[in-house]
């Protein structure tokens, strides 16, 4: 399975950006796609998942950050709104075969087997 993120960008507090991942190979039953995000001298954090189409988010971006997929382009989707430089991350986008449905394992990053290759968002003040 390779996974493709895009959608890097410098953005301004209160703006939004759009990421994508798209997904090829062996992409058959994986139904669970996360995204998390790595800050400079920060540990990696869950942002949002989706598993079918239940999605989950962390606290931190509930109500700003929307995860949605296209099963058709094998694509999910991160839409980032009313930003703020505390989001500035390497996002990274994962897949795991397995169907998780409770909030503690699919937000663990290790629980994930394919990874992207991250992609910049940059907030300024």
């Amino acid at each position: 399975v390779q996974l493709q993120a895009s959608g890097e960008g410098l953005v301004q507090a209160g703006g939004s950006l759009r990421l994508s991942c798209a997904a090829s190979g062996r992409t058959g039953g994986r139904y669970v796609m996360g995204w998390f995000r790595q800050a400079p001298g920060k540990e990696r954090e869950f942002v949002a998942a989706i598993s079918w189409s239940i999605t989950y988010y962390a606290d931190s971006v509930k109500g700003r950050f929307t995860i949605s997929r296209d099963n058709a382009k094998n694509t999910v989707y991160l839409q980032m709104n009313s930003l703020n430089p505390e989001d500035t991350a390497v996002y990274y986008c994962a897949t795991t075969p397995y169907y998780y449905s409770d909030y503690a394992t699919i937000s663990n990053g290790l629980r994930y087997d394919y990874w992207g290759q991250g992609t910049q968002v940059t907030v300024s003040s």
